[in-house]
């Protein structure tokens, strides 16, 4: 997927560039910077980076990667966090913006940051967090590179207390009721204490089939069948007036992969694909299990993370990005594909 939010050491993803929040000077620093070189190759590295000198903040400049599963290092110098009122949030994004143009003018197709500035410079990680898919997010509207933000441990990851307060007692509400949905003769009413008999549910009184199958085949049946996912997902795509690349763009789904789903009418993609492009479209929950059910699938109250999507979709919230950063936070695996 385009925009990948993972747990790990920096030093052992394996991307065509690796971001190294570096020291402004040709020396090794403390936190992501040391780990980096200790990875690489300490002298080798150091010797190509004295080669860039003196770098100021906000620039991005290149080294080859050596011991890392990379072709090249970028190097980037963030700011030490001062109070906010220094310009560090724009310096920040610009070592984002010109780290992710410097890539893709070195034909990278794929990169990964940490968190920059968040270690011993200070930054706050919840506004660091936000500045990285702010300006991941706008550079992926223009290109198709793969990035990944890596972060080492839970304590590097911070969202706002509020956000995953609200969240966390969404899913306990949503898992008192369906508890309670549950329990037999229960008012709430989804499963009472009475067993439908086959009537009930719409069956023929006569025969032992759901389907009289006496006068027509399995094939005039199946004929008979409602739209697929891909041809009420490009049905929904033409109502909302929206063109393909904004669509699978905010769903965070690759190019290839909304071509074979275009290309191919029978196409039944993942859940996590599905409620991606559900986001995407901003479908109101009745309109998002509609799409879910062309391919199968629906929202349980068994999920978190069905749980976490609903929660914001009742609020009309469609940022996958945000939305993703809340699976990540509560430990679920993110949408798109």
């Amino acid at each position: 997927m385009p925009l990948q939010i993972v747990r790990n050491d920096i030093t052992k993803v394996k991307a065509d560039a690796v971001v190294n929040t570096a020291n402004p000077l040709a020396a090794v620093g403390a936190g992501v910077d040391s780990a980096i070189y200790k990875a690489a190759g300490y002298d080798k590295l150091l010797s190509e980076r004295k080669k860039i000198g003196r770098m100021e903040p906000g620039e991005a400049k290149e080294t080859p990667a050596f011991g890392l599963s990379a072709k090249y290092i970028i190097h980037t110098v963030g700011p030490a966090w001062c109070g906010g009122d220094k310009g560090e949030a724009e310096t920040v994004a610009k070592c984002y913006r010109n780290s992710l143009e410097l890539a893709e003018k070195l034909g990278c197709e794929s990169i990964a940051f940490p968190l920059i500035s968040t270690g011993t410079l200070g930054f706050p990680k919840g506004l660091a967090l936000k500045t990285a898919i702010s300006e991941i997010t706008d550079f992926l509207f223009g290109s198709d590179m793969n990035v990944l933000l890596v972060v080492y441990n839970k304590e590097a990851f911070e969202l706002s207390g509020k956000l995953v307060g609200d969240v966390r007692s969404y899913i306990e509400e949503s898992q008192v009721v369906s508890r309670k949905e549950m329990m037999p003769n229960s008012s709430f009413g989804r499963i009472s204490g009475h067993i439908p008999d086959m009537a009930d549910l719409g069956a023929p009184r006569t025969g032992g089939s759901l389907f009289d199958l006496s006068e027509a085949s399995v094939e005039e049946f199946l004929e008979k069948k409602g739209e697929t996912f891909q041809q009420h997902l490009f049905r929904l795509i033409d109502r909302k007036g929206l063109d393909d690349i904004e669509v699978y763009k905010k769903a965070n789904l690759d190019r290839k992969l909304f071509s074979k789903i275009k290309g191919n009418v029978n196409y039944n993609p993942s859940k996590r694909t599905a409620v991606a492009l559900a986001i995407s479209l901003e479908l109101n929950e009745d309109e998002a299990l509609d799409l879910l059910g062309k391919a199968g699938y629906t929202f349980s109250d068994a999920s978190t993370a069905d749980i976490i999507v609903r929660y914001f979709i009742e609020k009309g919230e469609y940022d996958i990005n945000e939305i993703n950063c809340c699976l990540f936070e509560f430990g679920q695996q993110i949408l798109g594909a």
